[in-house]
């Protein structure tokens, strides 16, 4: 493609605008990558899709974890087709119904609006039939046909005016329901000769790529509708590191957790780093005029004095009720995988009673290991079961004031919801008092402050409060407070 050709192609466009998507979504792309992509989309073949796709992320992604987020996102930008594609699996199916009913393939569009293949019993059926052979024979294109069709035939939304029609992955799932195929996939594969723990696994494999392929395209014909960087803002989700800890699903701990370690060493390199730069103490003015005299007088070599080593001891304090529960786990998690950074770290969580934790984190310990002892241990921290940080923070005064000392560092993890209980801010303000630093992790969004229940600018006027909703701000807060 000539420079003249790409510049009035909307190309160039087209990629400034998927670059800002993948930013906008947490993939930090700089300037020397968005040239480095044109200079590998320049000498790529732009025939194979699929070499374009691999080119891009060859000079954009820099993490594993960041890949299905450039996939989503490149299939947004760059779909593979337009619509139903050119001699689509849907307009032959239409035109095969509309023979075997006698109405001939009626017209493409029924008053402005695309018609859809029929929707009843029997092409349910059919399809079904379909869609089982293709995942037991595991025919990749086949999948990819019949993802396109589904959305179309079963995903399809209606508007109330031309233009107005939407597409939903979720209805188009409940009503085929491939995870109902999954025992007959597992059948049709071990006949073909796999053990059934292997079948059972390829099934799984299988059945969820097959579900992604129908979201992905359902998110297509969206794009379509309304442009690609409405769907990249509305409906993706963001990348791992970036997701809020308050709306996790129960898939995403798997893959936080595996962050956690990660993020870890890097921070602790980090800090190393940063100690060691800032290793010289305050200039010795004495030292350096005395040795200036060799020199004529001119301090051309100045000397300081040896800088005292102060590290602190890290007291951590945790709610870990329903709503924070899984902020307070893997702040603890990251915590103590930087346990070297400190003299002595300890932790305690509370509901509305204070249960210390530190001998859960264990050198070595199973961060799997290390989650359920702390999701067992939640019992200890609750006497009635309603979240109440002036009876917490009063109890652990009150029964652990062993803990809080000239060099301790004092961190405070929760939301700052107590039940419109009695916040006894005071007891905060005598503990903080006693510390060298004192912080608040707050994992709710700053708009949803003193909102309900929340004290959070009451308790933020003794605390310095933070807002921390993911592991990205929480390994920022990490490396600025250390």
């Amino acid at each position: 493609m000539s420079p003249d050709t790409s510049r009035h192609s909307g190309l160039l466009d087209r990629h400034i605008a998927f670059l800002e998507a993948l930013r906008a979504a947490g993939l930090p792309v700089s300037l020397a990558e968005d040239l480095d992509a044109v200079a590998v989309l320049t000498a790529l073949d732009w025939s194979d899709r699929r070499v374009v796709k691999e080119g891009y992320a060859a000079a954009v992604v820099k993490r594993h974890q960041w890949r299905p987020t450039f996939d989503a996102l490149f299939d947004l930008y760059f779909p593979r087709m337009v619509g139903e594609g050119a001699g689509g699996r849907l307009e032959e199916s239409l035109a095969a119904e509309g023979a075997e009913s006698g109405e001939g393939a009626e017209g493409a569009a029924v008053d402005g609006e695309p018609r859809t293949a029929r929707d009843n019993g029997a092409a349910l059926q059919e399809f079904r039939e379909r869609l089982e052979a293709a995942l037991v024979d595991g025919d990749q294109e086949a999948l990819d046909a019949l993802a396109v069709e589904m959305v179309a035939r079963f995903g399809a939304m209606p508007g109330r005016g031309p233009g107005l029609s939407s597409w939903s992955a979720y209805t188009a799932l409940q009503r085929v329901a491939p995870g109902e195929l999954v025992e007959q996939i597992v059948a049709g594969l071990m006949a073909a000769g796999r053990s059934e723990e292997e079948a059972d696994r390829l099934a799984a494999r299988r059945v969820g790529g097959f579900t992604r392929s129908v979201e992905s395209d359902a998110r297509r014909r969206i794009g379509e509708e309304k442009g690609p960087d409405h769907v990249a803002q509305a409906a993706l989700r963001p990348t791992i590191d970036r997701l809020d800890f308050l709306s996790m699903r129960r898939s995403d701990l798997e893959e936080m957790r595996r962050e956690i370690q990660p993020l870890a060493r890097r921070l602790a390199t980090r800090l190393t780093q940063q100690h060691h730069a800032h290793r010289r103490g305050p200039l010795d003015f004495r030292r350096t005029v005395r040795a200036s005299v060799s020199t004529g007088g001119v301090p051309l070599t100045t000397h300081h004095k040896p800088k005292r080593p102060h590290r602190s001891e890290l007291v951590v304090l945790c709610d870990v009720s329903g709503s924070v529960a899984n902020f307070a786990q893997f702040t603890l998690l990251l915590v103590f995988a930087l346990r070297d950074q400190f003299t002595k770290v300890r932790a305690f969580t509370f509901i509305d009673h204070v249960h210390e934790v530190t001998h859960h984190f264990k050198p070595g310990a199973d961060v799997v290991d290390v989650m359920a002892d702390l999701a067992a241990s939640t019992a200890h921290a609750a006497l009635w079961g309603r979240t109440n940080y002036g009876r917490a923070l009063t109890t652990f005064a009150e029964r652990h004031a062993d803990a809080i000392g000239p060099r301790t560092a004092l961190l405070v993890l929760g939301d700052a919801r107590s039940n419109y209980s009695d916040l006894n801010i005071d007891v905060l303000a005598d503990l903080a008092g006693q510390c060298r630093h004192a912080w608040w992790l707050n994992p709710e969004h700053r708009r949803h402050w003193d909102t309900g229940d929340s004290a959070a600018s009451r308790y933020g006027e003794v605390v310095p409060m933070v807002e921390v909703r993911n592991l990205t701000q929480l390994g920022e807060f990490v490396h600025r407070a250390l």
